[in-house]
């Protein structure tokens, strides 16, 4: 009887073990388990075995059990993330950056979105620590309370016990966007200000009226308005750009608090017969993708948000297994980015 041969994509479906990469490199299991899963103990081998590891590794195709792992060491490598909203540009660009880092590191994830309802959020917080999550990490969500497991929060700016917060430098932030402003000419500048259940809102505009001062910029209340609504498109931005136009004051420049507010209020600006940058420019903050297919392309102050989220995944992991001390707090840089939505003042 002729002998059956596996199918090419039955071998690649094939498990291979922890214990095959190890005799197939001539090591001890623990040593490959230990460089595979980035313990400890990995420190004391040598950096040209731990690569020749990490090859075979990709040769074999090896992909670990959790399920064997998680019994062998009573732990789930699971992380709980709670944002305010699952698909917006914002918190997406986070999620990408906490993803790609827990899946180099063989973490699972779950993720919650609470729509800044209190008792969703706790609900699912509940939910999360019952199915065993090592660690939490939450995305433009204010924590009131010290949590049971470390946490790390993304834009939440609340000084809370085993909380770290990777949090924007809002003050460099609203320096680079009134300073662009000013040094194009700009006196005469309004404000879109973020919703009020939005982490960064009151951060962001005490940075703004901070700065705004110390550059003798001055701030006309009727130019300064508040979003509205959880909207996570441009028409969040699109009715109170007409607003400020309603209201019939002059200006020049708006400052939005992020971009899709921006693009919105830029929408209500040329159905009213305004060109940008000639008659308005406008400067957005965050830089997401849709800031270079708008038009015109539009300024903004960059946060790295997929950094941010690579920060927070590594911070989360190394308080978990501890390997590095407890912070309060990880602050990353903004970054002015010009683009074709601002230019030199124009005459009132």
């Amino acid at each position: 009887m002729p002998t059956s041969k596996l199918s090419p994509s039955k071998k690649l479906r094939s498990t291979v073990t922890l214990k095959a990469v190890a005799t197939h490199l001539g090591l001890t299991p623990g040593t490959v388990s230990a460089v595979l899963n980035n313990s400890a103990a990995a420190r004391s081998i040598p950096e040209h075995t731990r690569k020749r590891i990490l090859a075979a590794a990709r040769e074999l195709n090896y992909r670990p059990n959790f399920l064997a792992r998680s019994l062998r060491v009573q732990r789930t490598f699971t992380i709980g993330v709670i944002a305010e909203e699952i698909g917006d540009v914002y918190g997406g660009m986070v999620v990408n950056g906490i993803e790609e880092y827990l899946s180099e590191k063989n973490y699972f994830f779950f993720t919650v979105a609470h729509r800044h309802d209190s008792r969703l959020l706790q609900t699912y917080s509940d939910m999360l620590l019952a199915r065993g999550i090592e660690g939490l990490i939450t995305i433009d969500t204010s924590i009131e309370q010290a949590p049971v497991l470390p946490t790390v929060a993304v834009a939440g700016h609340q000084r809370v016990g085993n909380v770290t917060n990777i949090i924007l430098d809002h003050h460099r932030a609203a320096e680079l966007g009134l300073l662009h402003l000013k040094e194009l000419g700009h006196k005469r500048i309004a404000f879109l200000k973020g919703q009020e259940q939005s982490s960064d809102s009151a951060t962001r505009w005490a940075a703004i009226e901070e700065v705004a001062s110390r550059l003798n910029i001055e701030i006309d209340p009727e130019l300064v308005m508040q979003l509205q609504g959880q909207e996570s498109t441009p028409e969040i931005g699109y009715p109170f750009g007409k607003a400020l136009l309603a209201r019939a004051i002059p200006f020049t420049a708006l400052f939005a608090y992020n971009d899709i507010s921006a693009i919105g209020a830029m929408r209500a600006f040329q159905e009213a017969g305004r060109r940008i940058p000639d008659d308005i420019s406008v400067i957005g903050f965050d830089d997401v993708a849709l800031t270079q297919f708008c038009i015109p392309t539009l300024t903004t102050i960059r946060q790295p948000l997929l950094k941010m989220g690579r920060i927070a995944a590594q911070t989360i992991i190394d308080r978990i297994e501890e390997r590095a001390p407890y912070r309060t707090d990880i602050a990353v840089e903004p970054e002015l980015i010009v683009r074709n939505s601002t230019a030199p003042q124009p005459r009132l």
